[in-house]
């Protein structure tokens, strides 16, 4: 399956009916070192839109929506310890979140990597 991106610049990745969550590098560069990061509670329940995480880094804290609907079904622990990992790998070990996706079709309204990356030059 292909990687899908927001406007929000969040990017998500299903595989099955399981949607991994992240930001996108442009996202990360945008926040500078990220030095902080609170990820949801697993068995939450989030809708498309809602809030997912929250991510602090030396020049602000931005949120992360979440790009599907479903329930948070496992996190990445390892960014309460090494929240950096948003910036040197944010497409793989920066993830924040799994969700078990209630409504796959979701995943269709978002941008594929060829749509986002002229997205993104249109922001430059």
């Amino acid at each position: 399956m292909s990687i899908k991106f927001t406007e929000d610049h969040e990017w998500v990745l299903l595989e099955g009916d399981v949607a991994t969550i992240g930001v996108s590098n442009y996202a990360q560069e945008q926040l500078g070192d990220v030095v902080y990061v609170e990820v949801p509670q697993v068995g939450s329940d989030v809708a498309k839109g809602d809030e997912l995480a929250v991510v602090e880094s030396v020049k602000a804290a931005s949120e992360v929506y979440s790009p599907v609907s479903g329930e948070v079904i496992e996190v990445n622990g390892d960014l309460e310890e090494t929240p950096t990992l948003v910036n040197e790998d944010p497409l793989d070990g920066g993830w924040f979140a799994k969700i078990k996706v209630t409504d796959a079709s979701e995943i269709d309204e978002l941008m594929d990597e060829a749509a986002y990356k002229t997205f993104v030059e249109g922001l430059e």
